[in-house]
């Protein structure tokens, strides 16, 4: 059911998934704006939200470092509330992006059911080379055919894994304590991933 559902998630979901979180939201709004369509509307066909593994910052605002990535590069970091992830965020997500292999391995131990549509982030930006764009469903930006070909994606992406597992290298590092720098290197690494999914799911 619409709209797309993708869940972030990491450690203590107040650095790095929620920088993936507003990212992904805010590439999603831009494909909106250069097809000359109104981004207000993104929500309705992209819900990007995220949790942590640990519930230890719940309630808590976005980390500072990782709130001024997010606004510098045009996003949003007001309203974040930190969470902890529970298996009904995972039930309704088409889609389980994981900062690391551990918790993509957390993820999938708390439902076994997610596995072929949970992906460590930089594993699912290197899946998205592989995959066909002209095999997935027609590119509308409406939520019934938004979610329609994000699911063939997810699909085609995890066929594309041939049961290989992530690289070490598809791991964010936590930049929590480090400095701007480190964000920002993290950041980028994000929207390696999100912009092209946004740039497939709203051509």
């Amino acid at each position: 059911m619409p709209p797309f559902t993708v869940l972030h998630v990491c450690m203590g979901n107040i650095c790095r998934s929620p920088m993936a979180e507003r990212l992904l939201a805010l590439a999603v709004r831009d494909r909106l704006v250069r097809r000359g369509l109104d981004p207000a509307g993104a929500d309705e066909l992209v819900h990007s939200h995220s949790a942590g593994t640990g519930g230890w910052h719940a309630g808590e605002e976005m980390n500072p470092p990782a709130a001024r990535q997010v606004v510098s590069r045009g996003g949003d970091a007001e309203g974040f509330a930190a969470r902890k992830l529970r298996s009904e965020h995972i039930d309704a997500a088409d889609l389980v992006l994981t900062a690391t292999a551990d918790q993509q391995d957390y993820v999938v131990a708390l439902r076994p059911d997610a596995a072929a549509r949970t992906f460590v982030l930089g594993e699912f930006g290197r899946l998205l080379g592989a995959v066909d764009a002209a095999g997935l469903p027609a590119a509308e930006a409406s939520p019934d055919a938004v979610h329609a070909r994000g699911v063939a994606l997810v699909a085609a992406a995890h066929a594309a894994r041939h049961d290989a597992g992530p690289l070490a290298t598809d791991d964010l590092d936590d930049p929590w304590g480090r400095g701007d720098q480190c964000f920002s290197r993290v950041a980028d690494e994000i929207e390696e991933t999100v912009q092209p999914l946004a740039a497939v799911l709203v051509p």
